[in-house]
């Protein structure tokens, strides 16, 4: 671990996190999470952070098993079908990953996780982390939607929060 990450890390906090997704938006991200699993039985949960723990950076960790680590302790994969997914955005490091299922995974080619990363990272370029994340949500509801659709008549019982977690 160099100096210099770690001192970005513990500079850029959940403060700053609020900074670049204010309220308003946070609020936005929870509608549009909650108003897509009306059309699919998939759960999307989205996690902001500024930098990684301590242990993290002690460890030499990176973003993508901090990720899976959060996909565990987030519950995402706690789903009948196996089809959550954590759109997780680590803002020290400009990491973006994308965890999904294994129900999801199954019918989802790593090129297309790949074209979501992109897009969201193209709109953050811009200084625009509501709008990527909401391309995002857009892009994981339609492979959602594409893969498991609801059943006329059926509900999504909402197995998850819809809430944003920042950290």
């Amino acid at each position: 671990m160099t100096l210099q990450r770690f001192f970005k890390h513990r500079w850029i906090d959940h403060k700053d996190v609020e900074r670049l997704l204010p309220q308003a938006a946070v609020e936005n991200l929870q509608a549009l999470v909650l108003q897509s699993e009306r059309h699919h039985s998939g759960e999307i949960c989205i996690c902001v952070e500024g930098g990684l723990p301590l242990s993290y950076l002690w460890k030499g960790l990176t973003a993508r098993q901090r990720a899976v680590t959060l996909f565990g302790k987030l519950r995402v994969w706690d789903t009948e079908a196996n089809n959550g997914v954590l759109i997780y955005l680590q803002i020290a490091d400009r990491a973006i990953e994308i965890v999904a299922d294994r129900g999801l995974n199954a019918h989802v080619t790593a090129a297309e996780w790949q074209s979501v990363v992109a897009a969201l990272r193209e709109q953050l370029k811009g200084g625009g982390c509501e709008a990527g994340l909401i391309e995002a949500v857009s892009a994981v509801d339609a492979l959602l939607a594409e893969h498991f659709p609801l059943r006329p008549g059926t509900i999504n019982p909402n197995e998850l929060p819809d809430r944003v977690v920042i950290l």
